[in-house]
């Protein structure tokens, strides 16, 4: 017991859909999987303060179409959009392939789990006291409507000389339910005294709409045997 999965990993292929959608065989599988983590690297990296939790890569024969969730989509867009015209002829240079970008805004940042913990690292290497940014990003995060949330943090805490952990929980968070729609995040702070890792649960409530599971509970034979009745 206590073993963590990545809750977004548990529920893709279930409730979650790929974050890479395209189909290859098994030479061209390794070079495009490498192309796909440099392209999400080099759009993260180069376009941090975006704030971009998701890239999203789908592959036809002809181009590659990445869809960037952003918090602040004016960063990436620019000036009458030449910054994504930019954007794409460094990614085609460095994929060598046709790549068509398409931008969508996240409307409530505070439920997405990976910017609470860009938000938190960044608090932490300003010297921001660790238990007073906790409690102010839990407080954002229920206020915007989540059902519950989890914080750890794990490191040399307030300039400790021995590394521990701390964590703390608000609301309701169930972690082995997969009709639950977990968002995870994980974040490095780098600070004076060393790297404090982040992690971060948010509950946002149940998946809408028909799943799976509805349908698999449905089938299932019910567990007492129907009487029969005698005419």
């Amino acid at each position: 017991m206590g073993q963590k999965v990545n809750p977004i990993g548990f529920r893709t292929g279930v409730m979650e859909d790929w974050k890479s959608r395209w189909y290859a065989s098994k030479k061209e599988f390794a070079d495009l999987l490498l192309e796909d983590q440099k392209i999400r690297t080099f759009v993260t990296q180069k376009y941090k303060f975006a704030g971009i939790p998701k890239v999203e890569i789908e592959r036809t024969r002809d181009e590659v179409k990445v869809v960037l969730h952003a918090a602040r989509p004016g960063v990436i867009i620019g000036r009458k959009g030449q910054q994504v015209e930019q954007m794409q002829d460094e990614l085609q240079a460095l994929v060598g392939r046709r790549i068509n970008i398409k931008i969508e805004e996240i409307s409530r940042p505070e439920l997405e789990a990976h910017l609470v913990a860009e938000d938190i690292a960044e608090r932490l290497a300003k010297r921001s006291a660790f238990r007073r940014t906790i409690k102010e990003a839990m407080r954002q995060t229920m206020e915007a409507g989540a059902k519950g949330i989890k914080i750890q943090l794990a490191g040399r805490l307030g300039g400790a000389e021995m590394a521990r952990r701390e964590k703390q929980i608000d609301g309701s968070m169930p972690l082995s339910t997969l009709r639950a729609k977990i968002d995870y995040g994980f974040v490095e702070a780098k600070t004076a005294q060393g790297h404090i890792g982040i992690q971060v649960w948010i509950n946002q409530g149940e998946y809408e709409g028909d799943t799976d599971g509805d349908d698999a509970q449905e089938g299932q034979a019910s567990k007492k045997p129907k009487r029969a009745y005698k005419r």
